[in-house]
């Protein structure tokens, strides 16, 4: 049995400022190109890909996840941190969830090495820059093609 539900690819704050914010710690490749290469290493599977600055936004879309979605990758950016809201939400998932971050956080400025949503997240990519996200996707539909099984 094959779930082909799709994987929901969300995104935090100040992502869609990719590829100019901070190139020395997020690189120089746009949220477009991300999405691209989600796209490529999802294949077949339906994408769901959203970006967000605001935290209710994300919230919602994770709710819609839960309806609707296999897997969630996230990169939640700051909202990582400091959002009960998100994680109470992502803690009504039932799927795997994988989370992302461009930049190594345990590597930074203390405020940033304690995510939120590690403590629910199935698994958790950090520091591999853009292509971060190339691996997420593939390990997302491994780890959903396991539970179908």
């Amino acid at each position: 049995m094959t779930d082909s539900r799709p994987i929901f690819i969300l995104n935090g704050p100040n992502l869609n400022r990719l590829g100019m914010r901070e190139p020395e710690i997020y690189g120089r490749t746009t949220l477009a190109e991300i999405e691209a290469m989600c796209r490529k290493a999802a294949a077949a599977r339906p994408v769901r890909f959203h970006q967000t600055n605001a935290e209710h936004q994300l919230v919602d879309w994770v709710h819609e996840a839960i309806d609707e979605g296999a897997g969630i990758l996230i990169n939640p950016a700051g909202l990582s941190f400091r959002s009960i809201p998100l994680l109470d939400a992502l803690k009504m998932f039932r799927g795997p969830i994988v989370e992302l971050h461009i930049s190594n956080i345990h590597r930074r400025e203390e405020i940033y090495q304690k995510s939120l949503v590690s403590t629910v997240a199935t698994a958790v990519i950090a520091g591999l820059g853009a292509r971060g996200y190339g691996f997420a996707v593939k390990a997302l539909i491994e780890m959903i093609e396991e539970r179908a099984a």
